[in-house]
């Protein structure tokens, strides 16, 4: 492989972790070049999210153009789930990039929730023949075995394992689970959001373990589904926070104007400008450098 043109991640103002580009299961605002693009003219470094699978191809190709890009897996079904060697192909076409991939236990998990987004499928296979839902969890509630491979995985690559949309027993049975395994990295993926219903009073009970980071989006404040209380408290006191857009949808904010709303907001709730540093680039170059 060529040696990436793109200037590394540590040069970037801020990271967002979580992004979402075409083609995805949903029609997206931009293509993973155009992302980049924005990202660049920013100053910023983007990791793309695709719940069909993986954008680790996408990413390798725009870091051959000299963009600021990273990818991620989503483990549903109809990339092939639960499965490492799912993991390992991902490794291979994500290249040498110094920084860990980003992979993300099931989002598709068949648990009733009635999104507040305007979106549409991209392509009529998907109304047909849905994604087949997937948890972590077995009838029993605990972590199936082929989630446990996949924590004793992390601990021999640069990946850093996501929450997903796990429920909030799961979260904390994968969090208990990565402590005593000792994955490197675990990220609660929007804990935020109406599937999990983490607030931050939840977060901050569960200690500063050293591997363990919080995403905060902007989506799931901008949807409604977080109060200005509890959105300011995350912001401002839970260790280890990850502020990501999670955008990406047609129907929410470009990358700029959610830059400008962000800075209006940590102005708004008091946020220091040494926690700024940390939520938006710190916490998230920590978590990706290996």
């Amino acid at each position: 492989m060529s040696a990436s043109t793109a200037a590394p991640a540590s040069h970037a103002r801020f990271i967002d972790v979580h992004y979402h580009a075409g083609p995805d299961a949903y029609l997206r605002r931009h293509s993973a070049l155009q992302a980049g693009h924005h990202y660049q003219a920013l100053d910023g470094w983007v990791v793309l999210k695709n719940h069909l699978g993986c954008t680790a191809a996408q990413a390798w190709e725009a870091r051959e153009q000299g963009l600021p890009v990273s990818g991620s897996i989503v483990l549903n079904e109809i990339a092939g789930g639960l499965d490492w060697r799912v993991v390992e192909r991902s490794l291979c076409q994500h290249g040498a990039v110094d920084l860990r991939f980003v992979v993300h236990l099931p989002t598709v998990t068949g648990r009733s929730h009635t999104s507040r987004l305007t979106r549409s499928l991209s392509h009529s296979i998907l109304t047909e023949r849905p994604i087949k839902p997937l948890t972590v969890s077995d009838s029993s509630g605990q972590l199936n075995l082929a989630t446990l491979d996949l924590l004793r995985m992390s601990r021999d690559y640069p990946v850093v394992i996501s929450t997903g949309h796990a429920n909030r027993e799961e979260v904390l049975r994968l969090v208990e689970a990565a402590d005593r395994l000792q994955v490197p990295r675990l990220m609660l993926n929007q804990p935020a959001n109406p599937l999990t219903g983490l607030n931050a009073q939840d977060l901050l009970d569960l200690g500063s373990l050293p591997a363990l980071y919080i995403e905060q989006t902007a989506l799931t404040y901008l949807l409604g589904y977080q109060s200005k209380e509890d959105f300011s408290k995350v912001l401002r006191d839970v260790p280890r926070v990850i502020y990501s857009s999670d955008l990406g949808q047609t129907s929410q904010p470009d990358v700029r104007p959610w830059l400008e709303m962000s800075r209006q907001w940590f102005k708004e709730f008091e946020v220091s400008a040494e926690r700024v540093e940390s939520i938006t680039r710190g916490c998230p170059l920590e978590m990706l450098s290996h």
